[in-house]
């Protein structure tokens, strides 16, 4: 086993497939990337043996961009035998057992690429699922504690071809096909809500979220209208700027959080003598433009934490992003403010990424 599956979203397998080459390369670990446009997922072969299970080990995956899942797979098997598909998955575990502890391994997913044809394999998945999982149980395996040691991954491609691999608790997406599973709030004013409720849960570890987001706080929402993101600041009870020359629902001036400041949010300034806990952003505009907005705020102490989206509609998406992380380091390392710097393709996103900064010396 040295390969590498990697999911993404659809049509940023190239994406995908640069960001692997250049964290792999910074481990010393090289390979060659397969792509298939639009399949929603990458293999990347390793040269040499030993190295994807390195790289499973030791690449951050909370540090990914473009990347939903990473995971150790097998050689594609193959012409299954629709009668017995399980007989070949079970002999794939049980080369992998002599190296590896599966009695450790603790949960099994059966998956597919996140695409609507690769969705029609969900009920062979769900089929198997139950069988291969006390097949694996006879063996004397997935013995281990929920969210430790390592996770079983069969990925279909086809009805007769999947991958077989593992991936570990630890530096993994701890969500089924890497897709965090999010019900809409019926009150919220619009569906983007979703994408800064999933920042949050991404960035934000849970056990700190009452102590970084409560109602002793203010933020401010750049391009806040109808409220989707200042819904999700005003429901964990911060006091919400909402800077846009459009109409804010009714509901969110309802609560009493939220001062509508019909403004251009490039131009807009908080309050003076208030300090600004957050800043979030979802305008269309160039990435660009809006990491210089950002670094504007964070420079001149606007706030102290903020989540944002970088629009990518451009064709050299990898490399634009890192123009606006240098532009980021660059204007915060000069002003010598330490700052920790996250970003991830969430589920919710689009041709866009969401990018997340906070201050560590407030």
């Amino acid at each position: 086993m040295n390969k590498l599956a990697l999911y993404c979203r659809s049509g940023f397998e190239k994406e995908a497939a640069a960001e692997i080459n250049a964290k792999a390369a910074e481990l010393g670990v090289f390979g060659f990337a397969r792509v298939i446009d639009n399949s929603a997922y990458v293999i990347f072969e390793c040269y040499q043996p030993g190295e994807a299970d390195q790289l499973v080990r030791q690449l951050p995956f909370n540090e990914l961009i473009f990347i939903r899942q990473l995971i150790v797979v097998s050689d594609l098997l193959q012409n299954l035998d629709p009668t017995d598909r399980i007989s070949p998955i079970l002999a794939q575990y049980q080369v992998l057992h002599q190296r590896l502890n599966l009695q450790k391994a603790s949960e099994l997913w059966l998956e597919t690429a996140d695409t609507n044809e690769a969705k029609e394999l969900s009920t062979l998945c769900r089929k198997l699922t139950v069988p291969l999982r006390q097949r694996l149980k006879n063996q004397g395996w997935l013995k281990g504690l929920p969210h430790q040691g390592v996770v079983l991954h069969v990925f279909f491609i086809a009805s007769n071809a999947c991958y077989v691999g593992y991936s570990y608790a630890d530096n993994h997406a701890p969500y089924f096909m890497g897709i965090p599973r999010l019900k809409f709030p019926a009150e919220a004013p619009s569906r983007s809500t979703l994408k800064l409720e999933e920042a949050i849960l991404t960035f934000i570890p849970r056990q700190e979220e009452a102590k970084r987001l409560n109602e002793n706080m203010r933020g401010v929402d750049l391009g806040a209208c109808p409220g989707g993101w200042t819904y999700q600041l005003v429901k964990r009870g911060l006091f919400v700027y909402a800077v846009d020359h459009g109409k804010m629902a009714d509901s969110l001036h309802e609560t009493g959080r939220i001062e509508h400041c019909p403004e251009d949010g490039f131009k807009f300034q908080p309050p003076k003598r208030q300090q600004i806990d957050w800043l979030v952003c979802d305008m269309v505009e160039q990435p660009i433009r809006i990491a210089e907005l950002i670094a504007k705020w964070l420079v001149n102490g606007w706030c102290r934490e903020t989540i944002f989206n970088l629009k990518l509609p451009m064709k050299k998406r990898y490399l634009e992003v890192q123009r606006c992380f240098d532009l980021l380091r660059d204007r915060l390392q000069n002003a010598e403010i330490p700052f920790r710097l996250q970003a991830k393709q969430l589920y919710h996103d689009r041709e866009e990424i969401t990018v997340h900064i906070r201050l560590l010396n407030s």
